[in-house]
C-alpha cells in the first residue's frame, strides 16, 4: 500500500466517498426488490427505455409498460430529470449516524453507545430487518450481544455492511483499524457473516484510499475476515472468475447458482454482486455503479457501497456531473437533526475525523 494522501487529495477522496455513496444509492433505489427486479428484468427495463449502456440515473418507465407499478414508491424522485436533492434512505442515514457516533464518542466508542445513539437519533419505523429487531431489543432493555441474537432471524443480512463506510472514510489506508471499528458497530445487530460483511466493507473503503487499483483494495479487504468464512470464499470466487476473463454476466450467473440458498437481502450473494461490479467496473465510476445495480438483489445498498469505493478511489473530481449535479449538495435524512444537511458539510466533518485518526 502507498502512503495515505493528505491535503486536497484526501479531501477530494472523502467527498468522493459521500457523493459516490449517495449517487449509487439513488441509482439503485427504484428497483430495490430483488425477488421482483432480477438482473434480467432490470436489463429489460433499460432496453425498453433505450438506456443501455447505463450512463445516468434510471430513466422513467416506458409509457407502454407496466413497470411503474413494480418500482419502489419513491421512484419519481429518483429517476433522471426528476432528482432534486437526494432521496431519504437508510443506506445514507447510517453513514450520517456513524459520523455522529464518531463525533460524539470518538474512535473508542462502545457497542452500547451505538445502541444508545440509535434510540436518540433514529426513528424506529425507519429501521428494517436486523436493525429493527435490535432496536426493539434495545427498547425492551436488552444489551449487546443479546440485541443481535434474540428473536432476530436477520443476523447475516446486509444491514451491518451498509453501516460500515464511515469507518473506512475515517481510517484511510488502515483497513484493520476500519474493520475493528465496524465490528464494534455491527455486533449490535448481526452475527457471523453479517459482521464479516461490515468488516470487509469498512476495510475495502479504507484500502481504496491508498490501493493502486480497486482489485488491490478488494484483496486487502479480505485480510480482515476469516478466510474460511462463506463471505470470504464468495469474494475469492468472484475474483477467480474475473481472473479467467469470464464475462460479467457469466460470472454473476455462476455465483448466483452457487449462492441460491440465500435470500436477496443476505450479505453473501450481495457481496458477490458488489465485488463483480467493482472488478469489472475497473475504477470507472459510472461503469462500476451501473454494473453493480444491474446485478440486482439489494440494488440500492450495493450501488451505495460500490459508489463509495469508486468515489474514494478516484476522488470526487472523477465522478461525472450527471451523478452529482442533481443532488444539489443536499441530503434528506431521517436521522434527527440532519435532514437537509449539505453533502460538503458531511465530507468536511468526516475529513476532520480522518485527520484526527491518522
Amino acid at each position: 500500500m502507498t502512503a495515505v494522501r493528505t491535503g486536497p487529495a484526501l479531501a477530494d477522496r472523502v467527498l468522493g466517498g459521500w457523493l459516490g455513496r449517495i449517487a449509487g444509492n439513488m441509482l439503485g433505489k427504484p428497483v430495490e426488490q430483488g425477488e421482483v427486479w432480477t438482473r434480467e428484468r432490470i436489463d429489460r427495463y433499460l432496453r425498453r427505455a433505450g438506456a443501455l449502456p447505463l450512463t445516468d440515473y434510471l430513466p422513467e418507465p416506458a409509457g407502454d409498460s407496466d413497470d411503474a407499478g413494480l418500482l419502489r414508491p419513491e421512484w419519481r424522485a429518483c429517476v433522471r430529470g426528476r432528482i432534486d436533492g437526494s432521496c431519504r434512505d437508510d443506506d445514507v442515514d447510517y453513514a450520517i449516524l456513524g459520523l455522529d457516533l464518531l463525533e460524539t464518542h470518538g474512535f473508542g466508542f462502545s457497542t452500547e453507545q451505538v445502541g444508545d445513539l440509535w434510540l436518540l437519533r433514529l426513528p424506529y419505523l425507519q429501521t428494517f430487518t436486523a436493525e429493527r429487531a435490535a432496536y426493539r431489543n434495545l427498547a425492551n432493555g436488552l444489551r449487546p450481544p443479546l440485541t443481535a441474537t434474540y428473536e432476530n432471524p436477520y443476523q447475516e443480512w446486509i444491514g451491518a455492511l451498509i453501516r460500515a463506510d464511515v469507518h473506512g472514510w475515517t481510517r484511510p489506508g488502515d483497513p484493520h483499524g476500519a474493520a475493528s471499528a465496524a465490528r464494534r458497530d455491527a455486533v449490535l445487530s448481526h452475527t457471523g457473516n453479517g459482521v464479516y460483511g461490515a468488516m470487509w466493507a469498512a476495510a475495502l473503503v479504507s484500502a481504496a484510499f491508498t490501493a493502486p487499483t480497486v482489485r488491490h483494495a478488494v484483496e486487502d479487504a479480505l485480510t480482515v475476515v476469516p478466510a474460511s468464512s462463506r463471505l470470504a470464499r464468495t469474494v475469492r470466487r468472484v475474483v477467480s472468475l474475473h481472473e479467467t476473463g469470464m464475462a460479467w454476466e457469466d460470472t454473476l450467473t455462476t455465483v448466483s447458482e452457487e449462492t441460491a440458498g440465500f435470500g436477496w437481502i443476505h450479505v453473501v450473494p450481495n457481496v458477490a454482486v458488489l465485488t463483480a461490479g467493482l472488478l469489472y467496473g475497473d475504477g470507472d465510476f459510472t461503469r462500476t455503479i451501473a454494473l453493480t445495480v444491474r446485478g440486482g438483489l439489494d440494488t440500492d445498498s450495493n450501488g451505495a457501497t460500490a459508489g463509495s469505493v469508486a468515489g474514494v478511489h478516484g476522488g470526487a473530481s472523477s465522478i461525472p456531473g450527471q451523478w452529482t449535479q442533481p443532488l444539489r449538495d443536499t441530503v434528506r435524512s431521517a436521522v434527527f437533526g440532519f435532514d437537509g444537511v449539505r453533502v460538503t458539510e458531511l465530507a468536511e466533518r468526516t475529513l476532520r475525523l480522518a485527520g484526527a485518526g491518522a
